[in-house]
Formats: C-alpha cells, sequence, structure tokens
C-alpha cells in the first residue's frame, strides 16, 4: 500500500468536499450568467460559495474573486499593480514560489519596475531589519511580495509585522497565503493586506480552481478579459463545481483547523523524532520546531550513494514524497530555495509533509522503509 507523505503538493480530496461537488454536476446545470432560472440558481450558489470564503477571511464579499489558482492569483496581483497601481518597485524573496519569481522576471524585463530581494536567515525569515530599510526609500511606489508559508521548508512569515511595515511606510503587501490557507487564521480586518491568494487543492479541495482576495481600496482592471464574470474582474465561465468543493473544502479545514493541526503536527514531530532515533547526521530546514508550518519536515540527508537516489528509491518502495516544489521536481533541476538559504550544500534534501488523513503507523512504516533503503 501506497504512503502519500507530499501533501505540500496537493491533498487528497475530502469526501464530503466530493459529494457537494458530485452534486453540483448533477443538479447545477445553469449557466451563472443566464437570466432564466437554471441560470439564477448557478449564480445563487456562487455567491453562496464566495460568502463563504469572504466568511473566513473576515472580508467583504466584494473583495473575493474565483480564479484557476494560486499562480493566475499571483500573477494578476503583481502584474496588474504594476499596470494599474503605479507600482515601480517589488520587494520579495528569493524563496518565493516560482509563480511570483516568474512573474517578477516577466516584469523586470519590461524595464519599468525595480525588483529587490529581502536578505533572509539561513532558515528562511525575512530579516525585517532589512526590510524596513528598503522600506524606508518611499521615491518610487512599492509592493512587497512575501508568502505567509514556504511550500519547501515551512517557514512562516509574520504577517502582522509584516503589514504594519507596510502600512507604516505607504507600500502594498502581496501575500500567498496557498500553503497556509486552512491551516492558520487570517482576518484581513485586522492584517491590512493588498492581495492575497489561495489554492483549493491545498485544504483537502479540487485542483484548477483557487481565489484571489482584493482590498477595495486597490482598484484594478482584469488580468484575464472576456465577459463580465466576477464583477467583470475576470472573464470565463464559472467552474461552479470546483467553486463549491473549494468553499466547502474551506468551511470543513476552518472548523476542523484545531483538531487537525493537533493530529497532523503529533506526525510531523514522532516522524522527526524516529528518524533522529535511527539516523545520523541529518538536518532539519527552515524551522520546524519553532516559527514553521506544523505540515513540512524537509529534511537534509548527508551525501554518499544510499542518499543518492533516495527518493526514487522510497517511491520505488511506495512512499511519495517530494525533493522540493511540486512545480519543479518533475525535471531534476534543483532546489531554488535550499540554493538560496544553503547555497553549494551536497546533502540530499527531502521534504515529508503530511494531511489529517495520515497515521501514525504510515510514518512507522516509512521509517522502516528508510531503514531498508539507507541499511
Amino acid at each position: 500500500m501506497r504512503i502519500f507523505f507530499d501533501n505540500a503538493a496537493t491533498t487528497p480530496i475530502d469526501d464530503r468536499v466530493i459529494e457537494v461537488m458530485v452534486n453540483a454536476l448533477r443538479h447545477t446545470n445553469g449557466n451563472p450568467s443566464s437570466i432564466h432560472q437554471e441560470g439564477r440558481s448557478a449564480r445563487a450558489a456562487i455567491e453562496q460559495a464566495r460568502r463563504q470564503i469572504a466568511r473566513t477571511l473576515n472580508a467583504s464579499i466584494g473583495e473575493i474573486f474565483f480564479t484557476s489558482g494560486g499562480t493566475e492569483s499571483s500573477n494578476m496581483a503583481l502584474k496588474r499593480s504594476v499596470q494599474d497601481l503605479g507600482v515601480r518597485r517589488i520587494i520579495s524573496a528569493r524563496t518565493e514560489h516560482h509563480c511570483v519569481l516568474h512573474s517578477l522576471e516577466t516584469i523586470a524585463k519590461e524595464g519599468a519596475v525595480e525588483i529587490v530581494f529581502v536578505d533572509q536567515t539561513s532558515n528562511g525569515h525575512i530579516q525585517l531589519g532589512h526590510l524596513e530599510q528598503l522600506l524606508q526609500d518611499a521615491s518610487q511606489k512599492t509592493l512587497v511580495s512575501l508568502m505567509h508559508t514556504n511550500n519547501e521548508v515551512g517557514t512562516l512569515l509574520d504577517l502582522e509585522q509584516v503589514s504594519a511595515l507596510c502600512a507604516q511606510y505607504g507600500a502594498l503587501f502581496h501575500t500567498d497565503t496557498v500553503q497556509s490557507m486552512g491551516f492558520y487564521p487570517i482576518d484581513v480586518a485586522k492584517t491590512k493586506i493588498a492581495f492575497l491568494t489561495g489554492s483549493a487543492h491545498k485544504f483537502h479541495g479540487p485542483k484548477g480552481i483557487g481565489f484571489i482576495y482584493i482590498n477595495s481600496g486597490n482598484i484594478i482592471h482584469p488580468y484575464i478579459d472576456g465577459g463580465s464574470q466576477e464583477r467583470n474582474m475576470r472573464g470565463g465561465t464559472e467552474n461552479i463545481s470546483g467553486i463549491l468543493g473549494m468553499a466547502k473544502a474551506l468551511e470543513l479545514a476552518t472548523a476542523e483547523m484545531d483538531t487537525r493541526r493537533a493530529h497532523i503536527q503529533g506526525l510531523r514531530d514522532y516522524f522527526a523524532e524516529q528518524l533522529q532515533v535511527h539516523f545520523t547526521d541529518l538536518e532539519f530546514n527552515g524551522d520546524p520546531f519553532g516559527r514553521g508550518h506544523y505540515k513540512i519536515l524537509s529534511v537534509g540527508f548527508p551525501p554518499g550513494p544510499r542518499t543518492d537516489l533516495l527518493l526514487l528509491n522510497l517511491d520505488i518502495a511506495g512512499v511519495a514524497a517530494s525533493g522540493g516544489s511540486a512545480c519543479s521536481s518533475g525535471v531534476d533541476v534543483g532546489s531554488h530555495v535550499m540554493d538560496a538559504l544553503k547555497h553549494g550544500s551536497p546533502r540530499q534534501t527531502l521534504r515529508f509533509s503530511f494531511s489529517y488523513m495520515n497515521t501514525r503507523e504510515e510514518v512507522d512504516q516509512v521509517v522502516q522503509r528508510l531503514k531498508e533503503i539507507l541499511g
């Protein structure tokens, strides 16, 4: 039986979410833009889902827009802030997700925007003193783009502190919460954020659906042109079953957040403990037992012939883990996050990530399979 310890890449869909989606596919058949009864019913279902997500974030329903996922949402926030809000300087980090870094590369090619990277500690924390130093230059309109949770090592950003610094110096703040949405409470009424992005498949919802929160004070144009869907903000007929599935998944994740956290963190800590009992010379990347996401454990194994093909051998042994971001692991190009934090390290880095669906017995089995592989 295979064991799935790659929940930072994606999560299995909750059966309760599948039930909602199947019901939508069977009974919500109208086009939400149509004015007949079937269309109105579809529109009502979408707006109920929007209210659900807005309520979770303590946002206005007019600030939530549905997209295809985190990548589209972050592209939209970054590129439209440059084109519509006059941003001429973006401060980010070298460990951001590729949807941000590659967007910044595209923006930089146009030559009108300065891209600056803030200093980080070796475990991935943002140097807030350096961020404030960068923000003190108020000569250009600035956007700060920093993820709430690093997807490879799990390091957590202090949203409140960064938000406060941005507000103090008049900068906009965009945060990628794809890895933290549904795992940590976020209140945009208390924490000033210009743009926030989320993706359903990271919290046991369907793939290919996400959302962006756009603070009502920021007026931008559509990123995808077309019809008048999403309050004229995103063209294209809405993915009704996906939207309803995402709302249900977030509702469940929010309601069960504390019990899920206790279970997941217990698994992660037990796994780390067992690794230290049975193996030597390991390194845990990021800040897993301090300010790090409780679902992620990034482990650096010592170099050697037994660890060179460790990820492949684990897969053969029935264990799904990851060498880094799922967006680049299809090709062995190395981890840009580990390169930024521990440049030149010869260690073999594996990311294990857990969900409330995993068990302690699975942890024991993975440790046993690691022992068999590493000898």
